[in-house]
């Protein structure tokens, strides 16, 4: 795989740092989680192909643990706020003088600097202080947060491992590592660079959910069918634009111009009363197979079962039944090969990686009686 032999420990958190812990693992990094000593609540969702050590930060010993695992390491994902993991003597001053080739990634929500840095919040925030949520909506309401999507996992952990792997790059040729500064509302804002650059074409000229892109358009939205399904419709080019039409049984020469702004609203009405007349599987029958730009919103039960998606084997199983989304993008030598067996136990594995990180047994247990390590052992099913 594209990152095998790189390993990566990741500080416990919350969504961004095991989202970008599970991108690395995907594709072949040996990701270790470094969990609380105080927890055994599993919070990582994202832990597939990841093994775990408990070591406790509050105990001098264990802050020397991971200075000594940080020794042997390519990679540290740090997910704290501005100042934590100074105060525990572990900042990146102190760690890349110990490994001078040490990637150290700091996913934070405000970045290291600025009057923010050491402020609380969330994916809500960090998108408002993007300036995207202020384009998100729909008429005369109030902005419309994109679940937790923008920034906790485009703009938090896909940009990290991004910058991860960037830096792992430059690394084959400096031999040096460095610290990468991940600040979600820039990782945000840099997603939305399109919206940004774009504002001189007139595309976010009027409110939110009156636009172009953001559900204004006729052509541009979602409709209801007669099961109470939807179809996404998207046909913005004038030859996909008829090809719509045509599906729905409408004479452009009856309707307005397409892009006749004044006129969105009925036609908006008249292809939503159009939509409701057939199921969301008889316009799958019209439109498959056109230019038309209209698919089926498909829910988390239906969509590993859809066609395409079934041909691409776009959705995974693991050992427990549970489907998620195969890691993406495809490469042609060295794809990834996701591990489809449960995530681990809050400490399951921290004999073994001290042991393979060089700690004799004897030092190990020293450790875990004296509180800075601590382990958990899976129970047999029988």
């Amino acid at each position: 795989m594209a990152l095998a032999g790189v390993r990566v420990l990741e500080l416990a958190g919350l969504a961004p740092a095991p989202f970008c812990g599970m991108i690395l693992a995907d594709f072949g990094a040996k990701v270790i989680r470094v969990d609380k000593s105080s927890s055994n609540v599993i919070m990582d969702t994202m832990a597939r192909g990841k093994k775990s050590i408990v070591v406790n930060l509050k105990n001098r010993e264990g802050i020397s643990v991971l200075k000594k695992l940080c020794k042997k390491s390519d990679v540290l994902i740090e997910p704290f706020r501005h100042g934590v993991m100074e105060s525990l003597g572990l900042g990146p001053d102190i760690m890349l003088k110990e490994n001078p080739q040490l990637i150290y990634a700091r996913l934070t929500g405000f970045g290291q600097s600025g009057k923010y840095a050491k402020s609380a919040g969330h994916d809500i925030n960090y998108v408002s202080m993007s300036g995207l949520l202020s384009k998100l909506g729909v008429k005369n309401d109030s902005p419309t947060p994109p679940l937790n999507l923008l920034a906790d996992f485009a703009g938090g952990g896909l940009i990290c491992a991004l910058g991860i792997v960037m830096s792992l790059y430059e690394r084959t040729m400096s031999g040096k590592g460095q610290v990468i500064d991940c600040s979600m509302v820039e990782g945000a804002a840099y997603v939305g660079s399109f919206i940004w650059k774009s504002q001189k074409l007139g595309l976010w000229s009027n409110s939110p959910g009156e636009n172009l892109l953001d559900g204004g358009a006729p052509f541009y939205t979602t409709y209801m069918t007669a099961d109470g399904k939807f179809m996404a419709v998207g046909p913005l080019e004038t030859k996909f634009y008829a090809e719509l039409l045509k599906g729905l049984e409408l004479d452009a020469s009856e309707l307005p111009h397409q892009m006749s702004f004044s006129d969105w609203p009925e036609m908006k009405r008249i292809f939503a009363q159009k939509f409701r007349e057939k199921t969301q599987a008889e316009w799958c029958r019209i439109f498959d197979g056109t230019d038309a730009c209209v698919t089926p919103v498909l829910s988390f039960s239906d969509v590993a079962l859809h066609q395409h998606n079934e041909d691409r084997g776009s959705f995974i199983c693991n050992d427990e039944g549970e489907l998620s989304p195969r890691p993406a993008p495809l490469l042609s030598r060295t794809p990834a090969a996701p591990n489809t067996s449960r995530d681990p136990l809050v400490g399951e594995h921290t004999h073994e990686i001290l042991a393979e990180y060089g700690f004799s047994q004897r030092e190990i247990s020293d450790l875990q009686t004296r509180g800075a390590v601590a382990t958990n052992k899976a129970k047999a099913q029988l």
